[in-house]
């Protein structure tokens, strides 16, 4: 990268507020658009891939290099959260499979038509400049049902799908919604109007305790029943199949617990969250790759709960306390994965392909492979 383009990319990298800040990133990108070299070792991998597959596996990557070890067999779209990797960007091409930008922008913002455009031309540019194919646009931020941000919100995604449509050919953009559509921590979005206005919903199916109204005890992060209540409320709001994209965890929770059971229930402290007394905020996240290393070394081994149709398991840390950790297995997704087939989603995803352990490990590797497996779609069971 010459000197000139540099502090271009700097600027373009402080993200300056306001129309005016926006419009002046956009004017910046514009030559570069234009002039930059394509990164990889052949020129063609820097065009858009246009190619629309029948089945959507939608990867979610925050940097890093594990995406060497993804399957790329499987793998339509990449959502690069983390920073941008040209590398991964051409291998991506060669594959076949896009890689959109993350899109995330404050709401009171987009209010202002003037705002929005700026803050679409900027994101436009920059995708052009790193040569990649659309946008996901991951907003989850409170919006009451009545206000300007309501119908705002549905239009910046419109406008941004017409833009990215127009000017990079076959691009895609995504939207991330919870898994229900019943207002999900205050997010009360238009989801009819967004589902018809992008590509595609991606369907955050996890985190699904962030809002507990019953007994502040810990649970499955995304409990088979209630997951797939969250789709059929989806589509019965005339939102069509095609057009949901079915998210996984590749993570889960532990829990301190208060107190454990003899029968196995953890009561948890209460943290709320956007209204309810407790959440799943009272514990933390920790990846797949962590929970297997635990799991042998815990004082209950492996358990199903039936009702959740999900796998838990206790253990005592070094201070005496007791933990429960919640999560998702080639067990549990399955389950979940039976209904993309069954009521004809577009496809499945993953929060997030970093979460696996790929250091080459005979187990690691055997129990990544199985988390890539269980992804493929599976013949009709209805």
């Amino acid at each position: 990268m010459s000197r000139p383009q540099l502090g271009r990319w700097r600027l373009l990298a402080r993200q300056p507020r306001g129309v005016l800040g926006l419009a002046l990133l956009a004017l910046l990108a514009l030559p570069l658009a234009a002039g930059t070299d394509c990164p990889c070792p052949e020129p063609e991998l820097c065009r858009p891939i246009r190619h629309r597959p029948d089945f959507e596996v939608f990867v979610f990557d925050v940097g890093q290099k594990t995406w060497k070890s993804y399957d790329w067999s499987q793998i339509t779209t990449v959502a690069a959260f983390g920073k941008y990797d040209s590398e991964l960007m051409c291998y991506a091409h060669s594959k076949g499979a896009r890689v959109v930008l993350k899109g995330d922008v404050s709401l009171k913002d987009i209010i202002d038509p003037g705002f929005r455009a700026s803050w679409i031309a900027q994101k436009l540019n920059l995708a052009k400049i790193q040569h990649m194919d659309g946008i996901n646009l991951d907003i989850e931020q409170e919006v009451n049902c009545s206000s300007p941000e309501y119908d705002a919100l549905t239009a910046l995604v419109k406008e941004t799908t017409d833009s990215f449509h127009r000017e990079i050919e076959g691009s895609q953009v995504t939207f991330d919604v919870a898994w229900s559509p019943k207002n999900i921590d205050r997010r009360c979005y238009n989801y009819t109007g967004i589902a018809d206005a992008c590509d595609f919903l991606f369907v955050m199916s996890y985190d699904e305790r962030s809002q507990i109204w019953s007994e502040c005890t810990a649970a499955a992060n995304a409990p088979y029943n209630q997951t797939l209540t969250g789709y059929n409320d989806y589509i019965k709001m005339g939102i069509n199949p095609k057009k949901l994209v079915m998210g996984v965890p590749w993570y889960g929770y532990d829990y301190t617990c208060l107190n454990l059971s003899e029968d196995h229930v953890c009561t948890i402290a209460k943290v709320p969250f956007r209204g309810a007394p407790c959440s799943d905020a009272a514990g933390r996240q920790v990846p797949y790759k962590m929970i297997m290393k635990q799991i042998n070394s815990s004082i209950s081994g492996n358990q199903w709960d039936q009702d959740q149709q999900a796998p838990y398991y206790n253990y005592k840390d070094p201070a005496g306390h007791f933990h429960q950790v919640w999560y998702d297995n080639p067990q549990s997704i399955s389950l979940k994965a039976t209904y993309i087939q069954n009521y004809g989603l577009r496809g499945i995803g993953m929060w997030n392909a970093n979460c696996l352990d790929y250091s080459g490990d005979a187990v690691a590797k055997q129990q990544a492979e199985e988390m890539w497996e269980v992804l493929k779609p599976k013949l009709f069971q209805r």
